[in-house]
């Protein structure tokens, strides 16, 4: 999982301002006035975080990513070859096709993602989809996170993190603080969580 978050947990149109306008959001592009910066930190990882990997979102990341990428790949090399899944109850695999997005195959709920992650194959990495990231989060189905948190609070907003989540330990692979204070972090599961008495 790989998502641009506030301090409050806000993940909602990181992008631009008429990314995901639902229920008002006032706030889409709230991310690029630190990557306007120059900031060769930033740029290297999310160098390596994009690199190509099979890509398992929602349906509104979906239709947001199939109406840009394909006319910006040269932005994300290797885009068009990567899978796609789009997870969706509504959609049938005629309304994917017709998206026009290469390599596009429909789930129609987690018991597909459930078979996908224990088929061999390649990573598959979630990107926004608030819904379906909730929805892994609360299955334990989600083996590593990376989070990126701009210095900025909006209080509404959607959130991935909810209290539904399924309980457990993770470790931090990497990590730093970009100057303009982005903080970037690789997180993968290490088990349960351990309790104790602080003193």
């Amino acid at each position: 999982m790989q998502e641009f978050l506030t301090l409050d947990g806000v993940m909602q149109a990181p992008g631009g301002p008429d990314e995901d306008r639902a229920d008002g959001f006032a706030y889409g592009g709230w991310t690029a006035p630190h990557f306007a910066a120059a900031d060769a930190a930033a740029g290297a990882f999310m160098a390596e975080h994009l690199k190509p990997a099979d890509l398992l979102l929602g349906r509104r990341t979906y239709e947001i990513f199939a109406a840009y990428w394909p006319h910006h790949a040269d932005q994300w090399p290797g885009i068009e070859d990567v899978t796609k899944y789009v997870v969706s109850s509504t959609w049938t695999p005629e309304l994917v096709a017709a998206s026009g997005w290469s390599n596009s195959v429909l789930l129609t709920g987690l018991d597909d993602v459930k078979a996908l992650r224990e088929a061999a194959g390649s990573e598959l990495k979630v990107i926004g989809s608030s819904v379906l990231a909730r929805s892994l989060l609360a299955h334990g189905m989600v083996d590593e996170m990376v989070l990126m948190t701009f210095p900025v609070v909006l209080g509404p907003g959607k959130r991935i993190f909810a209290d539904d989540a399924a309980p457990a330990a993770f470790v931090m692979t990497s990590g730093q603080v970009t100057p303009n204070g982005v903080t970037l972090a690789h997180y993968r599961k290490s088990g349960a969580v351990a309790t104790g008495t602080v003193g």
